[in-house]
Parts: C-alpha cells; structure tokens; sequence
C-alpha cells in the first residue's frame, strides 16, 4: 500500500479538485447559457433536500469512516478496518434508501408544500434516485481517505463530473424545448448519472484493492458487530446532527428568502434570477480556490487521527499549524483576486457583470471561510464533533435572523451580511476550541500578518501594471487571464520575499512529497 503524507494527500485532492472545478465551471457556464438564471434558481431550490440526504446518510457517517480506518491502518489491523466498511455501509445505504422513497413518494407535496414551486416536481423526483449510489460511494471514499490512499477518490471526482457534462450534453436538444421544469430535470438526471459512475469506479478500485492485500495480514476482525457500529455512530451521530441541523437551516433559508426579497421590492421571478445568481454562479466562483483547503481538510482528518492514536502530540501541532498557515494564505490570495477581479470574472465566465457585483462582495468571506474549512477538519481529526456542531449551529441559526430582520431592509446585501458575520462567529469558536486542544500559541505573524502583507503588496503591484499596461495592448479575455496570472506569480513572490515558510518547511515539504 502506498500511504500518502499529508501535503502529498492534499495535493492529489487538489489536482483533482482542480480539474473538477475547472470542469465544474464550463458545466456551469453552459447551463446558465443554457437555462438561463431563472434556470440556475429553480434547481438551486431543491439543491438543499438533495444536500440533506447526503447529510442524514453520509456526511458523518464518511467521516467516521476515514477516521476510525486511519487509526485501525495505524494499529496495523486491516480485517477491523474492513469491518467499519462493511457495517457503515449496512448503515448509510439503508438510510439513504429511506430518504430515496420519501422523496419518490412525496414529490409533490414537497415541491408544492415546502419549496413552494411544482416545476421542481420531476427533478426532485429524479435526484433522489441519486441518494443510495451516492451514500455507498462515500463510504468508499471514506475508507480509501483513512488508508491515505487519495488517488482513487480523486479519480472518481473527475469521472462524475465528466458523467454529468457528457450527460447534459447527450439530452440538452431533448429536454430544452420542452421548458424550464424539463431542463431543470436535465440538472437532475447528469447529477444521478454522475453518482452512479462514482460509486462504479470506487467500488472496482475497492475489490481490486482487497486483492492486492498481503496475504499475511490480519484475515479476521477482532471488532464486534456491536462495538463497530458504536464506534461507528460515536462519531457519526454529532457530524450527523451538525450537518442535518444546517441543512434544514439552509432548506428554510432557501425557502424564507424568496419572501424576505420580495419584502425589499423584488418580483419573484427577480428573486429567484438573483439567487441563481448568488448561489449557482457567484459562490462556486468563491469556493474555487477552496480546493486546497478542501483538501487539507479531508486529509487533515486521517493524519490527526492516526498521531492521535498513537500520541504524537507534536505531529498533531506542527500539522496544524501549518495546514491554519496554507488556509490563510489561500483565503488572503482569494480575497485579493476577487477584489482586484470581481467585474472582469463576471463579465468573462457569465457574460453578466452584475454577478461581479455579488462576487465583490462575497471576496471579504474567503480569509474566514477557508479558515474554517481546515478548522473543521483537525476539530474532526481530534474527535470534537460536538463543538464542531455546536459552533455550526449557532452560526446557522444568526445567519437566519439576521436574513429574516435584515434581507427586508439591505435585499441581497443582508443576505451577504449574514454570511459573513455568521462565517466570521463560527471561525472564531472553532480557533478557540483548537487552540485548546492542541495547546498551540496563535500565531498572529505567520496566520494572519504575512498573509494580509503578501495580499497588499500584490495587489498594489498588479492593479498599475493591469491598467496602464496589460488592458491597453490585449484584448479583454486574454488581458484579465494574464492579469490573474501575473498577481498569482507576484503573490507567491512575496509570500516567499516575507519568509512565510522556513527551510525546515520547505524540506519537510519535500521530503514528504
């Protein structure tokens, strides 16, 4: 078995996650052209009960896969591991079977009832046939993360979200003319085609794995059915909760926003336009550069469980650290590009500048959510789902009240108000808690000072050489690429020129690659 170290996982997530955003991205561009922003809203709207399935049947239950495999692969007990599999998978699809007949049988009154629009009908229908082969395919991925084996979930990212553009582009010319509630269910369909593929390719790569074990290991599992199934749950059941919890918070927000919108003065196709807009391009355009600490975040689970449970608390230090360091520089760098970008990228990828509008102000969000992304991760390697959950919670539930009193008053900017303030709360909780654990000192200099001095320096040298020199000799297109290019390059520059990392990092780096 080839183990990946922790930057190594995180890379091979990252490239993955690169080419599934990059993809993401002109199946995205496509479908706005496509359906349009009306469009993009309308399956925005039932995103959310498909988001709580995967909650109520995966999240935690993936979660708690990853980390009892890692610390069961770090006591050198693979027949223990297998076991986990096998019973969280016994559990997540049974319950992923059970969301897929609620929703097949209660469509409608769903649609009617609680999303408040029956053109949802048919794609709510649809998406919930993806719920089982997703659940099973997490749990996959779950295992083959704890094992650190990060190559084959990778793959199986690329190949669903290629599945879904090569789907859509099969029965667009079908499904188009027949309206917008056919071409939402065409959002549907590539989505459910796309997770079947998933769980197809982890499940072969699983069985050709089990092949290749040394036959000399451990054949037969010293865990009981009922002492895994409470390790299992343990764990499960707080993630579970949390996420749940936020889920049906977002399906209200979802629900409750439209309203509040139209309380400022918009129409309600207006605001279902907006929130396309908001939702289905400008925040996938935020989360972009979260890959790496997307990333961090999955590996960071594994990595700090097996230090944990062999009691390497100065492995559990020194990786996160350094993994709350890489967040903060990503999140500056974000912050800077779609501050410098924002128009130009609305203007390029959409061909509509008021979603740059939206993206200027989503770019102060990137510092304290890609923090909280890695936060979330080493809160889930040292087993504090419970705080974690709390946190969450809390944070959704201020999130809501401030759209509730706010959204009437600001329209969309009290919705992005909301977030950030919320954002901000639950990265503060989740720091305090880390700290605690970890006994780490925070770092003010390398977390948040050379980062915000790195940002600055590069966007003061970019944006003159952007306006006088680069706008003026090429064309628009090329001009706004070569812009981002050139700030990436003079950022990276001064993270270097500010000593963000010392030779030991940088050996470490590479001696773990």
């Amino acid at each position: 078995m080839t183990k990946h170290s922790l930057i190594g996982g995180a890379i091979i997530l990252t490239i993955a996650s690169f080419i599934t955003r990059i993809l993401g991205f002109i199946y995205r561009i496509y479908m706005s052209r496509l359906i349009g922003a009306e469009g993009m809203g309308l399956f925005q709207l039932i995103f959310p009960i498909y988001m709580l399935g995967y909650t109520l049947s995966s999240s935690g239950i993936s979660v708690a896969v990853s980390k009892l495999v890692a610390e069961e692969n770090a006591k050198r007990n693979p027949a223990n591991a297998r076991k986990i599999l096998r019973l969280s998978l016994l559990v997540a699809v049974g319950i992923a079977w059970i969301f897929m007949m609620i929703v097949l049988l209660k469509a409608q009154q769903i649609s009617t009832y609680i999303l408040k629009d029956t053109r949802t009908t048919l794609a709510l229908g649809i998406l919930g046939l993806s719920v089982p082969f997703m659940a099973a395919a997490s749990m996959l991925k779950g295992y083959f993360y704890g094992l650190q084996e990060m190559d084959k979930p990778a793959v199986a990212q690329v190949f669903e979200q290629l599945m879904r553009m090569i789907t859509i582009y099969l029965i667009a010319d079908w499904f188009i003319p027949k309206g917008i509630t056919y071409a939402c269910a065409m959002a549907a369909i590539g989505m459910t085609v796309g997770e079947f593929i998933s769980f197809s390719y982890t499940y072969i790569c699983y069985k050709q794995y089990q092949k290749k074990q040394d036959s000399f290991k451990q054949k037969f599992s010293s865990l009981t059915t009922k002492k895994g199934l409470y390790a299992i749950l343990a764990i499960a059941m707080p993630i579970t909760l949390n996420r749940g919890f936020s889920s049906i918070l977002q399906s209200i927000e979802t629900i409750m926003l439209p309203t509040r919108l139209q309380l400022f003065g918009y129409s309600y196709a207006e605001t279902i336009g907006l929130y396309g807009q908001f939702s289905g391009m400008a925040m996938p355009l935020i989360f972009f550069p979260s890959i790496l600490t997307t990333s961090l975040a999955m590996t960071l689970i594994p990595t700090i469980s097996e230090a944990k449970a062999i009691k390497n608390t100065r492995q559990i230090q020194y990786s996160t650290s350094k993994s709350l360091q890489i967040a903060s520089l990503i999140g500056m760098g974000a912050a800077c590009l779609f501050i410098l970008f924002s128009h130009s990228l609305g203007k390029l990828i959409y061909r509509q500048e008021e979603v740059g509008t939206i993206l200027y102000s989503l770019s102060w969000l990137c510092p304290f959510l890609y923090f909280q992304q890695t936060l979330s991760g080493v809160l889930n390697g040292l087993g504090e789902q419970i705080a974690s959950f709390r946190h969450t919670i809390s944070g959704a539930l201020l999130r809501m009240t401030m759209i509730y009193f706010i959204v009437p008053l600001l329209g969309l900017q009290g919705l992005i108000w909301s977030l950030l303030v919320s954002t901000i709360w639950v990265t503060g909780l989740h720091l305090k808690r880390v700290l605690q654990k970890t006994h780490l000192t925070f770092d003010l200099s390398n977390w948040i000072l050379k980062p915000i001095l790195a940002s600055i320096g590069a966007a003061f040298i970019t944006q003159p050489i952007q306006k006088h020199f680069i706008m003026l000799h090429f064309p628009f297109e090329f001009s706004i690429i070569l812009s981002i290019a050139f700030l990436g390059i003079i950022y990276l520059l001064m993270i270097i020129a500010l000593g963000c990392f010392s030779k030991e990092d940088i050996n470490k780096i590479r001696k773990n690659l």
